[in-house]
């Protein structure tokens, strides 16, 4: 039986405006829960729909991590944000749009 994921909790107009610019290359933390078995710290290094790359700190090694489900913070120029994956399920190239102007199938 499938399971659904939950609603995303609704983002702040601060949070939205952080994570609409550029979040290439800035520094994740991801703890375990449903969606990653271990936790996993690092550099992200690339973006999809539903999934994140991150450049482990221990290593130069990648790892692809689910959004679904996924809890962590992200350390940008600004200062250091609660990161939920669900909350960012977008193309990569509308997260700006869907953020910022209210585009459709906008991001709460």
């Amino acid at each position: 039986m499938p399971t659904e994921p939950l609603p995303a909790a609704p983002l702040s107009r601060i949070e939205r405006e952080l994570l609409a610019g550029e979040i290439l290359g800035a520094s994740v933390s991801f703890r375990a829960s449903r969606a990653l078995v271990a936790p996993v710290t690092g550099t992200l290094v690339d973006e999809s729909f539903s999934t994140f790359t991150v450049r482990l700190a221990s290593s130069s090694r990648t790892v692809r991590v689910p959004k679904t489900g996924l809890e962590g913070t992200i350390a940008l120029p600004s200062g250091e944000l609660p990161l939920r994956g669900d909350a960012l399920r977008v193309r990569p190239e509308d997260r700006t749009k869907r953020l910022l102007l209210g585009g459709p199938r906008r991001l709460s």
